[in-house]
């Protein structure tokens, strides 16, 4: 959940690391710290609870000296508050070491009821300040990087962390196990750690992502990487981040989140290109990116895994592939897949679902399908982490850095990929006709420009937050392949408004949630004249309005007969019905985007939630 910054080289680490942090807040916003390491030989540390500004504020107050080696960290909380206390980095007893964390140490109750035993004095309520004394113990008889490789193998749970050391100016030492990336950015005469790569855009886009149980030296002259349990030197090849830093800028835009709604076209387009030849409609994956043929023949069933916003791509990709494939396809939260005992083994193909690829719960479940006998297969958005190296193959989405907490092109570019796979396996199995499998290709190549056409017809919603911004509960109902989207409408409100919204199958209205329905109930309605469940949708409008239910429609355009039954409407092109999934979604995030600006909420930074959940 936490931001992670390190730094050794030539130029002042001050500025590089709160730069750093900055680029990293989507990640953790409750805490954040420096500490770095002065030319004068001293160990300097500022922290602030609150966001990177006021610890940018305590920096100017307190200026922390000259220095070209240092750390950072911008928290998520998870033991102890927000306090100045329980920010990172945490120091040892000397004040030699500096330490920042990113996971959960799960006996830190007994280590530190051990430490405090021989001497040990606590400044904080956290699990992370034991690492910092453990390794402080570990230095009376080894060497520092033995002392850390010593003091992690005391540890149960997860972590990535980077530490200071006063005695060893120029060096910095991370390492991780299950805790959320870390990435080694390569420089010349300087070198970089982080948890994520829009800290390093900036300064390089050659790295070196740590695989679990690896430790990374750096110093200005590079990165030496070693085994956390042997010490073995591992020999890694550096990967070429093709984001631009100008990717991860807001580029005029007030907030990330715009930013990121109105780059779906192009991240759609991107996600396509060389993939889906739109002359014919046939789609050409590269090896490492999808089954074989005779793989594909060999799939009995399909298992979806994934959290979150992943989870309901997760259903619409379920949707498309059984009905394109004839293969039965399973969906679970990745989060409880390992705690029922799955039945699972040779013949099924599991496709974990994850947008930064280090979701902690998606890569346990992961690791369960495979020791159970299951091929084991993703989609990513980020090269490189940890989903798609333990995957045999991995299709990768091109949405490009996604910085706002609440997800939008990742999960279109999601669908874009479900669809790519769904015509790929097909071909390779036989189970689409030919003519029908250009149709769906030369279908799935108008979306791009469909994805601009619903960007222009919703741009402007905001007489519609105004309207709504004031109810406390939303009800979303959905059918067929655009249930999922209901349910992903509703996260989006919750996520960025804080508005209590629940998404529900419209079958299932009448068996429950109607009787919520009044006239201060906003009812959001999938109405899509396209789909096959067009009709029981007008159903479920009329049912919501003899209740007095305010009922907001998504429609086609020019559709009037659902336009009529609403109170105010939301309009799509008209489309496949295969692709409204994508399309529908786009007013809803706008909606949902207008509705908590209204309200004067944080939009790209919501309360309690951070981008990357790497603690269980």
């Amino acid at each position: 959940m936490c931001g992670i910054v390190g730094y050794a080289g030539r130029q002042q680490s001050v500025p590089i690391l709160l730069a750093g942090l900055r680029k990293l807040e989507y990640r953790g916003y409750d805490s954040a710290g420096v500490a770095v390491l002065t030319e004068d030989g001293k160990l300097k540390l500022a922290k602030k609870a609150g966001k990177i500004g006021n610890l940018d504020a305590e920096v100017k107050r307190h200026p922390l000296g000259s220095s070209v080696c240092g750390v950072g960290h911008t928290r998520w909380a998870t033991h102890g508050a927000p306090t100045d206390d329980n920010a990172h980095p945490h120091l040892d007893c000397k004040g030699d070491l500096a330490l920042v964390h990113n996971g959960i140490v799960e006996n830190h109750a007994e280590l530190r009821k051990s430490l405090t035993a021989k001497g040990h004095k606590f400044r904080s309520q956290t699990d992370t300040e034991v690492l910092v004394h453990l390794i402080e113990e570990g230095l009376k008889h080894r060497s520092w990087p033995e002392a850390v490789r010593w003091a992690l193998s005391k540890v149960e749970g997860t972590y990535s962390i980077v530490c200071l050391n006063r005695k060893e100016p120029g060096m910095v030492i991370g390492a991780r196990s299950g805790g959320g990336a870390l990435v080694a950015g390569l420089g010349k005469d300087e070198n970089f750690l982080a948890s994520d790569v829009p800290a390093l855009l900036a300064h390089t886009q050659t790295v070196l992502y740590l695989e679990d149980n690896e430790m990374a030296v750096l110093t200005k002259d590079g990165v030496k990487v070693t085994g956390v349990v042997d010490g073995k030197v591992r020999v890694k090849k550096p990967l070429r981040i093709q984001w631009s830093p100008e990717q991860a800028e807001k580029g005029g835009y007030p907030h990330f989140m715009l930013k990121e709604i109105m780059e779906q076209p192009r991240a759609i387009l991107d996600t396509l290109l060389g993939r889906l030849d739109p002359g014919t409609g046939k789609v050409h994956l590269a090896a490492d990116e999808t089954l074989t043929g005779a793989q594909a023949k060999k799939v009995k069933r399909i298992l979806l895994l994934a959290c979150g916003t992943s989870y309901y791509a997760a259903l619409v990709g379920k949707f498309l592939l059984e009905e394109h494939l004839r293969i039965p396809v399973e969906v679970d939260y990745a989060d409880e897949f390992r705690y029922r005992k799955p039945v699972v083994g040779p013949g099924d193909l599991a496709i974990v679902i994850s947008q930064s690829g280090e979701t902690v719960d998606t890569l346990v479940a992961l690791r369960e399908a495979k020791a159970r006998g299951a091929r084991v297969g993703a989609l990513c958005n980020v090269v490189g982490s940890s989903v798609t190296r333990e995957s045999g193959f991995c299709l990768i989405t091109r949405a490009g850095p996604e910085i706002g907490v609440a997800s939008t092109k990742a999960f279109t570019t999601q669908l874009v990929a479900f669809w790519l796979f769904t015509l790929d396996w097909a071909a390779k199995r036989g189970s689409l006709p030919q003519a029908r499998l250009r149709t769906l290709g030369k279908d799935l190549a108008k979306l791009p420009a469909l994805a601009t056409q619903t960007l222009k017809a919703c741009r402007n919603l905001k007489p519609l937050a105004k309207k709504y911004a004031s109810h406390y509960n939303f009800l979303y109902l959905g059918r067929g392949l655009n249930y999922p989207i209901a349910l992903e409408g509703a996260l989006k409100l919750k996520e960025i408004s804080y508005i209590h919204a629940e998404g529900y199958p419209g079958g299932e209205m009448k068996h429950g949630p109607i009787a919520l329905i009044d006239s201060r109930l906003p009812v959001v309605v999938i109405a899509l004249k396209s789909t096959q469940v067009y009709e029981k949708m007008l159903n479920n409008m009329e049912e919501a309005r003899a209740r007095k239910g305010r009922i907001i429609a998504l429609v086609e355009k020019g559709d009037q007969v659902a336009a009529k039954k609403a109170e105010s409407v939301m309009e799509i092109p008209k489309s496949p019905e295969g692709l409204t999934p994508i399309l529908a979604v786009l007013p809803l995030q706008r909606l949902a985007y207008e509705i908590a600006v209204k309200l004067g909420r944080e939009i790209d930074q919501p309360r309690n939630l951070a981008k990357s959940v790497t603690v269980e």
